[in-house]
């Protein structure tokens, strides 16, 4: 017969070798960090002598001016079928060309060729038959400035 004095025979002892305690685990941003030295934008407001520091101006200070000659406010109906309309403006008289060319930049139809007069002006041009349907650039040249605009052709 045994008997068991103080002790129990069911109960174990804690392995404290065998324990780890975990660190909680780092939080990494998906966000990538940009480290560097970078100088802000700052744009020149000098405009002809213009200082915004000083408090007077003189009247002798001029802008500059633009040498824009031509201004193409509206080219339309777009997709044409027999007539297009440009609204232009020209600030001097010059010579106005208007061209049709193809994807390559191969001259199609020359549609103008003539000495315009300045101001805002509405051209109507008639769209030839052998035109192909298809996407087309109206080149429009008036001075030496060249604008260029993509249409299509029903």
């Amino acid at each position: 017969m045994f008997v068991l004095l103080g002790s129990s025979v069911f109960a174990q002892k804690i392995d404290t070798g065998k324990i780890s305690i975990k660190p909680k685990p780092k939080v990494v941003s998906r966000v990538p960090q940009i480290k560097g030295t970078i100088q802000p934008y700052k744009p020149n407001t000098n405009m002809g002598g213009y200082n915004p520091s000083s408090t007077a101006v003189s009247s002798t200070t001029t802008l500059p001016k633009s040498n824009k000659i031509l201004t193409v406010l509206k080219v339309y109906p777009n997709p044409v079928n027999e007539q297009i309309n440009i609204s232009l403006r020209l600030d001097r008289e010059t010579t106005l060309s208007v061209k049709i060319t193809d994807l390559l930049s191969n001259d199609v139809v020359v549609l103008a060729n003539e000495r315009t007069p300045g101001g805002e002006q509405t051209k109507t041009y008639t769209i030839p038959n052998k035109l192909n349907a298809g996407i087309y650039f109206l080149k429009i040249v008036a001075g030496g400035e060249q604008k260029v605009v993509k249409i299509s052709v029903l």
